[in-house]
């Protein structure tokens, strides 16, 4: 190794003693100092790891924030960072903890030139380990290699699948279901040869695009269409058809994989065979069957599912984007998660095609979409790919081998291509030119594939007043996720006639029912239904207040600070939905009442302090606190419906709104109140909630 000359050495002393690093280019692949453990296709996130003493470790989440990732994204060959993560979201490392309370000013080039304890000191543990988000750009002049599965010996590589529609009526189909099949092959698009062609290569294709199932096709129709473009000799088909490199040879599928290139394929024929390469064939046709969720179909009446029927169903929660998310699976009437020992793109596939997706594009471990709450019912799943649910695949109960939370499984799923990325979008400040308004009254279910798809005003309102009226959002690929302890709320009900003379604080803030006004202060009570509320956040992103601090409200009486003024609703409903009585539970501060072992609490109300509620932990408002409760006081004895909703009016964003809402059945007597059958707003089928709701109605209604 040769030494640099003095005067570069020099160089480069001034420029530490200034305070700035040289540049230095990112990192090259085959030496690398910093690397992202996650999932194996988006390199650009995942937990960071750093090599030192020859031995890879971790770095502590312990004061990290966006300029450390920064530093450490560059250096990756990244042009910048989105976010990090703490607490070991991208899983647990193993090996030392090389860094903590690392502090960079953001203009570094290398994160060992930031400020830290010192290389291996450190007080964390693992679950502590920090991860990173990467801008996906690269930086110019870094050259990395492609994601690519190798076939056979050759190692050449397939990339991407296309159906090119031939029909009139496919062309004009929405998504593309049914055409000739293209496969991208080192940067050119490719026919492939029909010969030997299967409804198991058929099925793996449309698993590809996002379909779940395939049908036959008509070979004779398409047969006469080919031979008739065969008979122009100005066709560019028939020059084609005798260029062997115009074509995929052969494909031999079994039908369970997730991808063409873990089908045996052969790309060029056999050597010394300068006949054409498919004598006789035509490209392979194929015609897929698109979910529900991408070609509705009127509903068929079907007849009544019994719960032995409906025993394993499955979702996909707290996922960025249709077809994403945590795997739950129902069993025995309750939601719970599946175990990722074992899970892998198999199993998930058949998740997917349960669900009306594709394929399955990633299967995701170690919670990378947000843990779960309740049992872990499945785990050591093992599907061999044909199954059609995923109650059809053999399994361990999940207790048998030790599964956590943090075990929970995802998946990633091949969706259909809608053409949706073709609309034009603008974004208000930096295009001025966007004058005109094109939808007003706009209402979206929140399942829509995009706004088009949503309720809106035939005639455009206010189109022409654009500035003033045009909506704006901000997107985000992760969010935090609320959710009460339903079963808490259940067992810490109960009744207490409270003295006036304790409630001032209450009525200032608007705690008690609007009757309360009247009374003859201090002198009386009133009666309260209280308990106790337990909100948990599964989400990927802590749960922070939409309005900043200089807006937080102070209370006096509570001696804190309101980050939130609308968090909660507390209801008391009658059978039929009409409310009752209220808890006016307006104001709340946020915090990290408990958090799980080995994560550190990071928001309290105290001391004016940082508000919100950290990813795995939960904030607890006990039942003896003031306007924990719903004032009952004027509510006749009868059979109600209790219901709390968080996050009642969505002002801040979460990935999944279905699970905000608690409801339980109320029985009170006049002096006693009982809580029963308490559940979140997604525990059940919506069918078979409102078939509770009807027979309950129907026996009041004999009674």
């Amino acid at each position: 190794m040769m030494w640099s000359p003095p005067a570069t050495i020099s160089l480069f002393l001034l420029l530490l003693l200034l305070g700035q690093a040289p540049f230095s280019r990112p990192q090259s692949p085959g030496a690398k100092k910093l690397r992202l453990v996650g999932p194996a296709n988006r390199p650009e996130e995942g937990r960071l790891e750093v090599l030192h003493q020859g031995q890879w470790g971790t770095v502590c989440d312990d004061d990290f924030a966006l300029q450390e990732a920064t530093v450490a994204c560059r250096q990756l060959g990244f042009e910048s960072a989105l976010t990090w993560a703490h607490s070991a979201k991208y899983g647990q490392g193993e090996g030392p903890i090389w860094l903590d309370n690392v502090h960079c000013l953001g203009t570094e080039s290398t994160l060992d030139q930031c400020g830290s304890n010192g290389w291996g000191i450190s007080d964390c543990r693992h679950s502590e380990d920090v991860g990173v988000v990467c801008h996906p750009q690269r930086q110019h002049g870094y050259h990395s290699e492609k994601v690519s599965n190798a076939l056979g010996p050759q190692g050449r590589r397939l990339e991407e699948v296309r159906l090119k529609p031939i029909l009139a009526s496919a062309k004009r189909h929405s998504p593309v279901t049914e055409g000739a099949v293209e496969v991208r092959y080192e940067g050119h698009w490719r026919q492939v040869c029909d010969q030997g062609w299967t409804m198991n290569n058929s099925r793996v294709v449309c698993g590809m695009l996002g379909f779940p199932s395939q049908v036959p096709v008509n070979d004779h129709y398409y047969r006469k269409v080919w031979n008739l473009k065969m008979k122009d000799p100005k066709s560019r088909l028939n020059s084609l058809t005798n260029k062997n490199s115009f074509w995929i040879h052969r494909v031999d599928c079994l039908g369970t994989e997730p991808h063409l290139a873990k089908c045996q394929v052969q790309v060029a024929p056999g050597r010394g065979k300068l006949r054409p390469a498919c004598p006789g064939g035509m490209h392979a046709v194929v015609s897929c069957v698109a979910g529900p969720h991408f070609h509705p179909q009127k509903p068929k009446p079907r007849r009544k599912e019994s719960w032995a029927e409906q025993e394993l169903k499955v979702r996909l929660r707290s996922g960025a984007q249709v077809g994403e998310g945590r795997v739950e699976v129902l069993v025995n009437r309750q939601w719970g998660t599946v175990c990722d020992h074992r899970w892998n793109l198999i199993s998930a596939s058949v998740v997917c095609r349960q669900l009306g997706f594709g394929s399955a594009k990633e299967a995701l471990f170690g919670a990378q979409l947000g843990q779960g709450l309740g049992p872990i019912h499945l785990s050591e799943v093992r599907c061999r790919g044909y199954e059609r649910t995923l109650s059809d695949c053999l399994a361990l109960e999940g207790s048998q081998n030790g599964c956590q939370h943090s075990n929970d499984a995802a998946v990633r799923c091949n969706i259909p291509d809608m053409g949706f990325q073709n609309q034009d979008t603008w974004y208000w400040q930096a295009t001025p030119e966007a004058k005109e308004v094109v939808m007003s009254g706009v209402r979206c279910s929140g399942t829509e594939l995009a706004l088009q798809q949503c309720q809106r005003h035939g005639p455009v309102h206010c189109s022409h007043s654009p500035g003033r009226f045009s909506a704006g959002v901000a997107c985000m690929n992760s969010a935090p996720d609320l959710v009460m302890n339903a079963q808490l709320v259940q067992e810490t009900a109960y009744l207490e006639d409270r003295p006036l003379s304790l409630l001032y604080c209450a009525h200032e803030e608007n705690c008690l029912s609007q009757s309360a006004d009247h009374m003859d202060w201090p002198y009386g009570h009133r009666r309260l239904l209280r308990f106790s509320s337990q909100i948990y956040n599964l989400g990927r992103a802590d749960f922070r207040p939409k309005a900043g601090r200089h807006s937080w409200i102070w209370h006096q009486c509570h001696r804190h600070y309101h980050s939130i003024e609308v968090f909660t609703h507390y209801d008391l409903l009658t059978l039929n939905g009409s409310k009752v009585a209220e808890g006016h539970k307006a104001s709340f501060c946020l915090e990290d009442t408990n958090c799980p072992t080995g994560l550190q609490r990071r928001y309290a109300c105290a001391n004016f302090g940082e508000q919100g509620v950290t990813v795995g932990c939960w904030d607890t408002y006990r039942h003896d606190i003031d306007c924990q409760w719903v004032d009952i006081t004027d509510v006749s004895p009868g059979d109600y419906i209790f219901q709390v909703v968080v996050n009642p009016t969505n002002d801040v964003a979460e990935s999944d709104f279905s699970n905000n809402m608690v409801r339980c059945r109320c029985k009170y007597d006049g002096q006693r109140v009982w809580l029963h059958n308490c559940h979140t707003g997604d525990s059940y089928r919506a069918n078979a909630e409102l078939s509770l709701e009807q027979e309950q109605r129907l026996r009041n209604n004999l009674i």
